[in-house]
């Protein structure tokens, strides 16, 4: 199982190109869509749900043509927005049930053991009697996947999951996922490096509508082995160095700031070497900056 999608654009009205020819193959398991706000993360989630119409390109899911049977995908498909309405006084057993009777599962016994499923899957059958508008975020967001899991779904797209989640709705909310993978293409869109590299087995980073890097992620990190360097400054040197050497993020530490450079080199002796981490991947590759596995994982993905 496989969904393929080959040199898809979008531009919308005003101009703005959200979709720049992506084209990504993604396998069966946890596979992490990373990029900032506004780099056309949403936008490629909601052409693969069926949401909105591509200028151009293709996507198949196996034999199934997205664009183009889009009937057929939603019959197959879970989709969790990054914003979704719940009615605050209906339970979350009820709803569950009106949704499952959308999906189109009409026999009344076979849907209430469903609901009851995903609703322990979910680890909300304790309170499936509570009013969803008395949920917390995790809560509704396991909600959401629930409703995501009707139908038994080959493609699953989560678009910010974790977005406002406490520490431990996060990790309640990432371990459900990781399950999901088993079994189904789960296609994780976030700004949140931590969610992928904790999750995803492949990953692709997205920006201004084209795609930077697609990779494994532990291979994209052992390429930056011996490239990453770090050195603590004050505030007046930041831009110096920024002139002078390849920064690729900066952090406060104390009143003081941490860079890290890309250099295939030491830059000089004051600098530490990195064990580098998915962080420093992405913010060499939104600096454009590739080397080793990396760019060559980038320059395929691109082909």
């Amino acid at each position: 199982m496989e969904l393929k999608i080959s040199r898809l654009s979008k531009t919308y009205a005003n101009g703005v190109q959200a979709l720049r020819d992506v084209s990504l193959t993604i396998p069966r398991g946890m596979y992490g869509l990373l990029g900032p706000n506004g780099a056309g993360k949403s936008t490629l989630m909601r052409t693969l749900a069926t949401l909105q119409e591509a200028d151009s390109g293709s996507v198949f899911l196996d034999e199934l043509n997205v664009l183009a049977q889009k009937d057929e995908v939603r019959k197959t498909l879970g989709y969790l927005p990054q914003e979704f309405g719940v009615y605050p006084k209906v339970s979350a057993e009820d709803l569950l049930d009106h949704f499952a009777v959308l999906k189109g599962i009409i026999n009344g016994r076979e849907r209430r053991e469903v609901v009851r499923a995903l609703l322990e899957q979910t680890n909300l059958y304790e309170a499936r009697k509570k009013k969803l508008g008395g949920f917390s975020g995790g809560m509704r967001q396991r909600f959401g996947i629930a409703v995501a899991l009707l139908g038994n779904p080959r493609l699953i797209i989560v678009d910010e999951p974790t977005a406002g989640l406490d520490p431990a709705e996060r990790v309640r909310f990432l371990n459900l996922l990781s399950e999901l993978g088993e079994n189904s293409i789960v296609i994780l869109s976030t700004h949140i490096v931590e969610d992928v590299s904790e999750l995803c087995s492949r990953m692709a980073i997205i920006n201004q509508g084209e795609i930077l890097l697609e990779a494994e992620p532990l291979r994209a990190i052992d390429s930056l082995s011996g490239r990453v360097w770090k050195k603590i400054l004050t505030r007046d040197e930041l831009p110096a160095y920024e002139r002078d050497y390849r920064v690729i993020s900066t952090k406060l530490l104390a009143g003081r700031i941490l860079i890290h450079v890309h250099g295939e080199t030491q830059p000089d002796a004051s600098f530490d070497p990195v064990d580098p981490d998915l962080e420093d991947v992405y913010f060499t590759a939104m600096a454009g900056l590739r080397s080793g596995e990396a760019a060559l994982s980038g320059a395929e993905a691109a082909s």
